[in-house]
């Protein structure tokens, strides 16, 4: 059976009060007329129930108030007192305020990302992750007729004028900004060419739908946003248009086949002439050599004869004559029938016959 402590505690002054009196002492209250008050003990107990409940009541109004809030990084605080936003953007750490004058908007300066596009194909992912989805932007071209342009855009806002931004056009700033900057800028770029040209021209337009937004977005007070990058992802035409293209494409295609069917064989043709060209001016030059090898040869041989005919004096041809003639003293001694015939003038050689060689001397007197 359970005790009741408040019963116990007041049986425990009771029995208490009734002994008292059988103390005797002479410095007792009794002997002095004075009596203490009766103070009991589950006073105590009460005075530090009441304390702790005071002190939760104080936590869960704090938790409750809220009077603080912690920045992360890639976020700025700003405070707001009584309706006026403070100029200086609160860095990250803990931030403490008094609730209900004041407050702190924590707001995003990471590189954030819109896409304008005509489905949810970018896979967004919400406000949290700092991407968002808008629409494809319809743009009339140069005649008339309407083109979709998908593009993206990163960007991030600037966080040394953040205040000045969120207290000029609230929370949902891009929107304000970004959005109908872009959008101003993709119509003037576009409408500037007909709808065949774009495909061809994609690059040139992306660069000029870059240069346009980063001037527009200079233009604002206070450079509320910093431009990271803009990305032209798709042109789409109408469905004539691109018919039409198709068929420019095939026709071209068909142009440049026949083209380099052409070229190619002139490049045959050419290559036939030089090869032949290379053939006949091979033989040109092989006749050229032996022509002149022959002129070389003749010019030798009259070099040589005209330096022989120069070099047969009278004295010479008697020094041959007299050699000859000793040579046919010689044979003489050793063949005394053979028959020499001296030439008229004693011109060399002179002629020799052999008696003995009748058979030979028949036949050359024949002859």
């Amino acid at each position: 059976m359970p005790i009741d402590l408040n019963e116990h505690l007041k049986k425990k002054n009771e029995q208490l009060g009734k002994e008292e009196p059988k103390k005797s002492d002479n410095n007792s209250p009794k002997n002095s007329g004075f009596k203490p008050p009766h103070i009991p003990q589950n006073f105590y107990i009460n005075k530090k129930i009441s304390t702790l409940i005071g002190v939760i009541i104080i936590v869960v109004i704090v938790l409750i108030a809220k009077p603080f809030v912690v920045i992360n990084s890639g976020e700025i605080g700003i405070k707001v007192t009584a309706g006026k936003y403070d100029n200086t953007p609160l860095q990250p750490g803990i931030h403490f305020f008094v609730p209900v004058i004041q407050n702190i908007i924590v707001v995003d300066t990471r590189v954030r990302t819109i896409n304008f596009s005509r489905t949810e194909d970018m896979g967004v992912v919400g406000k949290n992750q700092g991407i968002f989805r808008n629409d494809a932007i319809n743009v009339m071209d140069s005649r008339g007729l309407t083109v979709s342009i998908e593009l993206t855009v990163q960007y991030r806002l600037n966080p040394q004028t953040a205040p000045q931004t969120i207290a000029t056009y609230g929370l949902s700033w891009e929107q304000k900004i970004i959005n109908p900057v872009v959008r101003d800028v993709v119509r003037s770029v576009v409408g500037r060419y007909p709808a065949e040209d774009l495909p061809t021209k994609r690059n040139e337009i992306a660069t000029l739908i870059s240069s346009d937004i980063s001037k527009e977005m200079s233009k604002f007070p206070n450079s509320p946003v910093e431009l990271s990058s803009v990305q032209l992802r798709e042109i789409v035409l109408p469905q004539n248009i691109k018919e039409q293209i198709e068929k420019v494409q095939i026709a071209r295609q068909e142009s440049e086949r026949v083209r380099y069917e052409v070229e190619r064989s002139k490049q045959e043709a050419e290559k036939v002439a030089a090869l032949a060209k290379g053939e006949a001016d091979a033989s040109r030059i092989k006749a050229q050599g032996v022509a002149d090898a022959i002129v070389i040869e003749a010019k030798a041989k009259s070099q040589a004869n005209r330096s022989i005919a120069q070099s047969l004096t009278d004295k010479l041809l008697q020094l041959r004559q007299i050699e000859t003639q000793s040579k046919f003293n010689e044979a003489l001694k050793t063949n005394k029938d053979a028959q020499i015939f001296l030439m008229p003038g004693g011109a060399v050689p002179n002629i020799w016959v052999d008696s003995k060689n009748k058979q030979k001397n028949t036949s050359a007197s024949g002859k």
